[in-house]
């Protein structure tokens, strides 16, 4: 039971960490936006804004789903040379 609830609280304090990243990233990236389009809250400039965020979240997944994949491989082949 206890080494559930540290395993439990570990997750969800990663979890709050990850939030506060996330929530850092958007202002960084509202300001760039700011910077370069102006102070702008129309509809237009909102979606813009949203469809440039899910591009750049779009390519940083595939791209550390990427790296996350060769270093698979590489523990794995490392493993095998092992035995």
């Amino acid at each position: 039971m206890k080494t559930q609830v540290i395993e439990k609280l570990a997750s969800l304090i990663t979890a709050a960490f990850g939030l506060v990243a996330a929530l850092a990233w958007n202002s960084a990236i509202q300001n760039i936006f700011t910077d370069i389009f102006g102070q702008q809250s129309s509809i237009p400039a909102m979606l813009i804004y949203a469809l440039v965020v899910t591009l750049i979240a779009v390519i940083a997944t595939v791209w550390i789903g990427k790296i996350a994949e060769k270093s698979k491989k590489h523990l794995e082949k490392s493993k095998r040379h092992l035995i």
